[in-house]
């Protein structure tokens, strides 16, 4: 049974009650994402792919049109609006809870009227609309830590304290927020795992995560086949690294992670569910 005294991530038109960890897939609409880029870039591949996660278990799926991977460059909006409108106008037409994923005001504007929840900024709001749009349309927001730009993160990032620099930057970017009139109930934080960290800056966040999640806000984390895996398992291809990503899923959620953001939906889904079970069992 649905706990009724769980916490309740509002978006636009639903609300998604936290009584069990938030599974959001990931669809990229992008000839040059890190792991499947090229993969969807055909509006009824993506639309398939979405239609997929969510019948493997996403309780969310996110449609980005714009690749975020180190070293990338940014697209037009127009590009982005492009390739991600006719895939969010369908699949929020079957019904499912939809994600925009950009940084673009105009980008996400569109995508909200065409049917998405949630807006998923990697920067945090640094578009000085985004934040205004998100409160005027009460849709959902999550504000993600980054250092530097996608372009230049991975360069040499570097820390005093890179657990609390980034508390501290999400609760000021959530303040933010709420003041310029996003409900405290429609935010919620990620880390940035993997967005201008080194591997021990992401080991350090998923270790400490617990410091992120006292705050209040639910926390997504997102270290879906990402870089750090790959070093620290030895497995080169992205597309393989599911299996150290359910790891990574397991150990967020039981460190209090609200939601986690996958490529690979099944095995995340068992992984957090048990790990859920686990963390939450009482003698």
């Amino acid at each position: 049974m649905p706990d009724a005294s769980a916490p309740v991530w509002r978006l636009r038109t639903r609300s998604l009650l936290l009584d069990r960890p938030i599974l959001i897939g990931v669809v990229n609409v992008t000839p040059d994402s890190f792991s499947d880029g090229g993969l969807h870039t055909a509006p009824a591949a993506a639309i398939d792919h979405g239609l997929a996660l969510a019948e493997a278990g996403a309780d969310v799926v996110d449609v980005g049109g714009e690749s975020t991977r180190p070293g990338s460059e940014g697209v037009p909006a127009q590009v982005e609006r492009e390739r991600v409108l006719p895939v969010i106008t369908a699949l929020a037409g079957e019904g499912l809870t939809v994600s925009v994923d950009t940084t673009k005001s105009e980008v996400a504007k569109a995508a909200l009227d065409a049917g998405a929840e949630i807006v998923n900024d990697v920067s945090a709001g640094a578009d000085t609309d985004m934040l205004a749009l998100v409160a005027r349309t009460e849709a959902a927001v999550v504000l993600m830590h980054m250092q530097g730009t996608p372009r230049t993160m991975q360069d040499d990032p570097r820390y005093r304290d890179v657990v609390v620099e980034v508390r501290d930057f999400l609760v000021d970017r959530a303040s933010v927020a709420e003041k310029e009139g996003v409900d405290r109930s429609r935010i919620v934080i990620d880390p940035g795992i993997g967005f201008g960290k080194t591997v021990d800056h992401n080991l350090q966040l998923l270790r400490c995560l617990g410091e992120l999640v006292v705050t209040g806000y639910p926390v997504l984390v997102g270290s879906s086949r990402k870089a750090f895996l790959g070093r620290l398992t030895g497995i080169v291809e992205a597309a393989d690294r599911d299996q150290p990503t359910a790891a990574s899923t397991a150990l967020a959620i039981a460190a209090g992670a609200a939601a986690v953001r996958v490529h690979d939906v099944r095995s995340s889904r068992i992984a957090a569910d048990i790990a859920w079970a686990v963390s939450r069992s009482r003698i």
